[in-house]
């Protein structure tokens, strides 16, 4: 009895890491939207020069996990829901159907305009020699990137509906977005000051916190990012870094994911498909 009980548990501990099970006609066909927090800018190898998009980003890495056939339509890395509307349709809605059976989604960092509000935040001297970017974004009492996240919010929820009315069959996983800096930061190696440091983290949760509400009611799931990626900041040491910083440390955009970081999402999708 007790060796048939450890055969059962093992082939049930062999069917979650297989991932999903493949269709009886053949393997499941999973596409990947989004924009260049999931392309791998820069990453090599790249498998389309004009679009920048890697053959190691996390979509890839999820579909070899389990033998899936993708479709990885990112739009030159740079989609963005108000361009949704006019250039998503093709080719990153055409390529959904009735029979896409996984949609993994990474989109909204654009609209809210993150990587531009990290860049203005950088302060090549200590405070107070400069201006914090907090200050500047919450000036007279209202939060621009809390209130452009805000606005974000039912964009999103109609581009997770237009996803289901093309792909009716289809799981939809939404990703989030990581743990970019660890608690105030780590000046003068991202000259960012603390307070803004703290402030930009808070603001990627925020949008979190939106994606997750939006994906629960629209139907999809949200993939948490954000808590496995902590210590992996990209205050940390070269080796543990899944996201780079304002100066990369690899051969990666700045403020993206390092291949490191891709193999790391990567498995964390799949294991959420599974």
């Amino acid at each position: 009895m007790r060796r048939r009980a450890l055969l059962a548990i093992g082939v049930l501990l062999a069917g979650l890491v297989t991932g999903p099970a493949a269709r009886a006609d053949g393997p499941l066909e999973y596409v990947a939207l989004g924009d260049s927090s999931a392309a791998g800018l820069l990453i090599l190898p790249q498998i389309d020069l004009a679009c920048l998009r890697s053959s190691v980003n996390y979509p890839h890495i999820a579909a070899q996990q389990f033998g899936a056939q993708l479709t990885d339509v990112f739009g030159c890395g740079d989609p963005g829901l108000q361009r949704e509307t006019v250039r998503l349709r093709a080719p990153q809605y055409d390529a959904l159907s009735p029979t896409t059976d996984l949609v993994t989604v990474a989109i909204t960092g654009n609209d809210t305009g993150l990587v531009s509000a990290a860049l203005s935040c950088i302060n090549l001297l200590p405070p107070p020699a400069g201006t914090s970017c907090k200050a500047r974004f919450t000036a007279g009492g209202t939060d621009q990137l809390a209130a452009r996240i805000a606005a974000t919010a039912a964009p999103f929820g109609q581009a997770l509906d237009r996803i289901r009315e093309l792909a009716p069959n289809a799981r939809i996983l939404v990703t989030g977005y990581g743990t970019y800096v660890r608690p105030n930061g780590c000046y003068p190696l991202i000259p960012v000051w603390p307070v803004d440091a703290n402030y930009l983290q808070a603001t990627i949760d925020r949008l979190n916190a939106m994606l997750a509400a939006q994906s629960a009611a629209h139907g999809a799931q949200y993939v948490d990012l954000r808590t496995p990626s902590i210590g992996h900041d990209a205050c940390a040491p070269v080796s543990q870094r899944w996201l780079e910083g304002l100066v990369p440390s690899s051969v990666a955009a700045p403020l993206h994911p390092s291949a490191r970081g891709m193999a790391a999402f990567g498995q964390i999708v799949a294991a959420a498909a599974g």
